[in-house]
């Protein structure tokens, strides 16, 4: 009799928590004022209290950004009449509705940052990224629910990668599209205006492009080639977990770079770059920011999703997320036949001299550069290349010393492929969860074939340089070390507004000895005025142990201080493709093989 009780008031409460629903509408009346309008309907909520809050940073942008500075007053009503709402904290209102089940919540938001991870309006176009535009009911992120755009009256395209509800438009020429739970909402990011679109399938999926503003790119040459891009990436996982994927490019002059979504992307590129290089780092980024639809959005570290919109999502395993993808988007363009070996490897040589011949690699561990993206990442100051390195890059150069030594381990038969496929199936397809720091690496240990607590205690939580000599020869590379000491005053200069200004001092040099600091006005040098290029062209020339005497301005004040040179070594790795034997032959193919 209790069984049947309890199940009786679990199905209650089932129907009751069941019943509520949520649907937002989103106008821009005016797009000069660049204020998107938005109206949240909310019905079926019991409570005499309803909190609705505004995230405070973006999935996949590791900062605090505060969204909810950009809203205006938060009014609710029911029907006609105002209920009374109070700010709580920060980012979150509280609405005293009392016995009203159905209300509507009215706020405008502000909307004129342009990147890749805030909204913006005017009136060329409107993007929303939805964290900072949807508010969610607290404790009710799981709701489904429906967002009826209706564009501005000269807009006429709406390109997101939700789901319409019914095709075509409204009489107003509204859209209205569906969402599985508030993750999904603002995991879609939306294009409104005059965009080009244009389609290609690859992979079985269906993807489209729409291109804001004007460049130099060549469609029919942008659809072949970003489809081999597409089978190189999925190449990797044997798998494509989407029906339809959604590009949203923004051509600028201040290209902002990309930020991942789980079957979409917004990449921001310099809207003359479709040539040469410059087209092939497209390319590049393309392939980083689709990779990212597996790692990262499907294989990630637990912590991250689903998220806590209203604080830092902390993990060590950002060099995993960014840096693994930085790898593979060399890869990728390796296998998709547009770069070669030497490129690749030049691409992969060049991650790893910037990481080592940077101070803060030696400072600052990769697993901590992760940990503190919040506050370091996303937030340089004058001295942050003395303190901190990139998580990207540093991750980078893990994965292929990871890679080699799996292709080195399983005598040519696994490699770092096979890793990724494996978390794939194993957390994203089977568990349905991210996995802990302590789950990553024991079954990276699996693959590689040996216990890497040495190389975490090393490489990851601390700064030694890796034996890359050692660990890259199996694969047919020879590693030379040719950093050498060379005479450094460590301190360049810049031309700011016809002033010879400090722009970088490295920690330990002869200028901060000196007692120069970065934002200094340098006037002369050894009794001479100077300017910026001089003075950059003669700091190349000087010689150990000479004697600099300085006159600069700090503010409005004069000052004069001697330094004297000393020798600095950068450190820096040269490779040389050294097949000598049938194994390195074999490994060296294995691990460059094209599609």
């Amino acid at each position: 009799m209790m069984k049947n009780i309890i199940i009786f008031i679990f199905v209650g409460f089932y129907f009751l928590s069941s019943g509520q629903n949520i649907r937002y509408e989103v106008s821009m009346p005016k797009p000069q004022n660049h204020y998107y309008h938005v109206e949240m309907q909310l019905e079926g909520f019991s409570k005499k209290t309803v909190d609705v809050k505004m995230p405070v940073w973006t999935p996949g942008s590791y900062l605090v950004r505060e969204f909810a500075k950009s809203v205006n007053i938060v009014k609710a009503f029911s029907g006609d009449k105002e209920l009374e709402v109070k700010k709580t904290n920060k980012n979150t209102w509280r609405i005293y509705k009392g016995k009203h089940k159905n209300i509507r919540v009215v706020y405008d938001v502000y909307a004129f940052e342009v990147s890749v991870r805030t909204s913006f309006l005017d009136l060329t176009h409107g993007f929303i990224s939805g964290t900072s535009v949807f508010m969610y009911v607290d404790g009710f992120k799981d709701l489904e629910g429906e967002v009826e755009i209706f564009p501005y009256k000269d807009f006429r395209f709406i390109t997101t990668a939700l789901e319409q509800k019914s095709e075509g438009v409204t009489k107003d020429g509204s859209q209205v599209f569906v969402f599985e739970s508030y993750d999904q909402l603002v995991d879609c990011p939306i294009e409104i205006g005059n965009q080009h679109i244009f389609h290609f399938d690859a992979a079985g999926v269906r993807h489209t492009v729409a291109m804001y503003n004007e460049g130099n790119y060549d469609e029919e040459k942008l659809k072949k080639d970003m489809a081999k891009v597409v089978e190189s990436a999925t190449s990797v996982f044997e798998d494509n977990p989407n029906k339809k994927y959604v590009f949203i490019i923004h051509n600028m002059l201040d290209a902002q770079g990309g930020l991942e979504h789980m079957n979409s992307t917004v990449l921001s590129v310099y809207k003359w770059g479709y040539t040469g290089q410059s087209y092939l780092d497209f390319l590049q980024l393309v392939a980083h920011e689709y990779f990212h639809l597996w790692n990262v959005k499907r294989i990630r570290p637990i912590t991250l999703g689903p998220f806590d919109y209203d604080k830092e999502n902390y993990t060590t395993l950002l060099w995993v997320m960014e840096g693994f993808t930085s790898y593979y988007e060399k890869m990728i363009l390796l296998r998709a036949g547009f770069y070669n070996d030497e490129q690749f490897l030049n691409k992969m040589f060049s991650s790893l001299n910037y990481v080592e011949g940077s101070v803060g690699a030696r400072v600052q561990p990769v697993a901590h550069a992760s940990f503190d993206a919040w506050i370091k990442a996303y937030r340089p100051n004058e001295n942050s290349h003395n303190t901190t390195m990139s998580y990207y890059s540093r991750g980078a150069v893990m994965a292929m010393l990871l890679d080699a030594k799996m292709i080195a381990n399983s005598n040519g038969t696994k490699k770092l492929d096979d890793f990724m496929r494996f978390l794939y199936i194993k957390y994203y397809k089977q568990k349905k969860r991210g996995f802990t720091e302590e789950e990553f690496k024991s079954d990276l240990e699996r693959f590689v074939g040996e216990d890497l607590t040495s190389f975490f205690q090393k490489y990851i939580y601390g700064t030694e340089i890796p034996d890359y000599k050692t660990i890259l020869d199996p694969l047919g590379l020879e590693i030379n070390y040719v950093g050498k000491p060379k005479a450094s005053v460590g301190m360049t200069v810049t031309n700011s507004s016809g002033k010879t200004i400090v722009k970088r001092i490295r920690a330990g040099s002869p200028a901060e000895e000196a007692g120069i600091s970065v934002g200094d006005e340098i006037i002369g040098i050894n009794g001479y005025r100077v300017d910026a290029e001089s003075l950059n062209s003669y700091f190349k020339t000087v010689q150990e142990n000479e004697q600099i005497e300085v006159l600069y301005a700090r503010g409005d004040q004069l000052m004069f201080t001697k330094m004297k040179v000393q020798n600095y070594e950068r450190p820096q790795f040269e490779y040389k493709v050294l097949l000598e034997n049938e194994t390195d032959e074999r490994n060296y193919h294995f691990w460059l093989k094209r599609l």
